[in-house]
């Protein structure tokens, strides 16, 4: 009973840390409309870029953006909760080694008009990449599971959105770091995680 009791208290701090997140996604977008945050975007290589590693995510250029990441952002953080990974860390990590990969070897447009990359989608990227690849190496029913969800719910979004074929508003080397970052995350979870269970 205690055990059944843990596992829900902490299933309910997962749903409340999404609804968190997301809503300072939609608070962030809401005071954008009165007060210019175009600075705080990511650009690459350059050192006042750099905040963009952790704002990018929370910065989106209009509603039609803001809702187009909001509805996989929203899936894919209750697909992480289900599955007993520690969605804050793993989100953070995704975050930073994504935006950091972005930052280094992203595009940056010229001099005169360098390129700002906004948005969560290299997180939703991470996501997808995080929750295929925990759910192969770990190869447990309910990874699997979600990994097979995932898959046939965005795999086509994944092959195509890394391509260097959309066009020029759309941060295509943004989704392939955060696709990086997250089956990189992954490779850390499950080791971690492999660690611990031999300890135990």
């Amino acid at each position: 009973m205690k055990m059944a009791t843990d596992h829900e208290h902490g299933m309910g701090d997962e749903v409340r840390g999404v609804v968190i997140f997301v809503a300072a996604i939609w608070v962030v977008f809401l005071v954008s409309r009165f007060v210019s945050l175009d600075q705080f975007g990511l650009v690459p290589r350059s050192w006042h870029g750099l905040i963009g590693i952790v704002t990018m995510p929370f910065l989106h250029a209009n509603f039609r953006h803001l809702l187009g990441n909001t509805v996989p952002l929203v899936i894919l953080l209750m697909l992480l909760a289900g599955s007993r990974a520690r969605s804050p860390a793993i989100v953070a990590t995704i975050i930073l080694l994504g935006g950091t990969l972005l930052w280094l070897f992203g595009r940056n447009g010229t001099a005169a008009q360098p390129t700002a990359h906004i948005g969560a989608s290299g997180l939703i990227f991470g996501l997808v990449t995080f929750l295929i690849v925990s759910g192969i190496t770990e190869w447990r029913f309910v990874p699997l599971l979600i990994a097979i969800l995932v898959g046939f719910l965005f795999g086509g979004t994944l092959f195509w959105g890394v391509l260097p074929l959309q066009n020029a508003h759309v941060s295509w080397d943004g989704h392939l770091r955060g696709a990086v970052a997250g089956a990189a995350a992954a490779m850390l979870w499950t080791s971690r995680r492999r660690t611990e269970l031999a300890a135990t």
